[in-house]
C-alpha cells in the first residue's frame, strides 16, 4: 500500500515539529511546512536523520500566493493529500492588558493567522483531500477557545482572558463544526483539538512537554471510519464548546 501523505503547518518547531515526528513514526510521509523555506528544510533534515520520511515546503498561511504555490507543489508531487493538520498559530496579546485594551492591530494579525489563514489553507487543499480515500483535517485550537469554560466562574480559565487569541480559537471551533457538517456525507472527517498547556516558545508557563502536546492531533489524524467528526477534544476527552 502507498503511504499516506500528511501536511502539518507551522511545523518548524514546538508542537508542530513533534507532530511531524509522531506522524512519520506511523509510517506516514509527512510534509513539514514553515514560512521560511530554509528553516523548514533544516527541521525536516533533522527528522530525516532520524530515518523518518519527511520533506519540507514553504507555506505562509497568511499569504495567498504561498498557499497556492504549496498546493500546486503537493499536487504535482503526490496527487492527493490524506491528512491536513492546521497547526500554525500566533499569540500576540499583551497579557497585561484587559480584553478591551488589546489593539485592533493585535486582533487583525491574530485573526489573519489563526482564523483566516487556517480557513484559506483548508479550502485551498480541500480538492486534494477529497482525492483521499479517507481524508482527515485536524484544527489545532485551545481550551482557551471554550466559551463555556470562559463563562463558568468555577473553571480554571475563568480569570485568564487573552481576548484576541481566545476568540480566534473560538472561531476555529465554529469553523470546524461548519466544515464537518458540509463534509458529513463524505469520507473526510474534520475535528479540532486542545493540545494542553504545552511548554513552548509561545507558552513559557506551560506544564506539558511537546510529546504530550502533539498526541491529540496525531490521534485525530489516525482515526478510522467510525471516528468522530466535528468534535473538540483533548486526548480523547470531549471538551465543552
Amino acid at each position: 500500500m502507498a503511504k499516506k501523505i500528511a501536511l502539518v503547518t507551522g511545523a518548524t518547531r514546538g508542537i508542530g515539529l513533534e507532530t511531524v515526528r509522531q506522524l512519520a513514526s506511523h509510517d506516514i510521509h509527512v510534509i513539514l511546512a514553515g514560512r521560511d523555506a530554509a528553516k523548514a528544510e533544516e527541521s525536516a533534515k533533522k527528522l530525516r536523520d532520524e530515518k523518518l520520511d519527511v520533506e519540507s515546503i514553504a507555506l505562509d498561511v497568511t499569504d495567498e500566493k504561498s498557499i497556492a504555490t504549496a498546493v500546486r507543489s503537493i499536487e504535482k508531487r503526490h496527487g492527493h493529500l490524506d491528512i491536513l493538520i492546521n497547526n500554525a498559530g500566533v499569540l500576540l496579546d499583551d497579557q497585561k492588558k484587559k480584553p478591551s485594551e488589546q489593539s485592533i492591530e493585535t486582533w487583525r494579525k491574530t485573526f489573519d493567522t489563526n482564523v483566516f489563514g487556517l480557513v484559506e489553507t483548508t479550502v485551498a487543499f480541500l480538492p486534494l483531500i477529497k482525492k483521499s480515500s479517507a481524508g482527515r483535517i485536524v484544527n489545532v485550537s485551545s481550551g482557551l477557545g471554550s466559551i463555556t469554560m470562559h463563562s463558568d466562574p468555577s473553571s480554571a480559565i475563568y480569570n485568564y482572558k487573552i481576548a484576541a487569541y481566545d476568540v480566534s480559537k473560538s472561531a476555529v471551533n465554529a469553523w470546524t463544526v461548519h466544515l464537518a457538517w458540509e463534509l458529513k456525507d463524505t469520507a473526510i472527517k474534520v475535528n479540532t483539538i486542545h493540545p494542553g498547556s504545552v511548554k513552548t516558545d509561545m507558552n513559557s508557563a506551560g506544564s506539558l512537554d511537546v510529546e504530550e502536546g502533539a498526541k491529540s492531533s496525531v490521534e485525530l489524524a489516525l482515526i478510522g471510519n467510525n471516528g468522530p467528526n466535528g468534535s473538540f477534544s483533548h486526548l480523547g476527552q470531549t471538551l465543552p464548546w
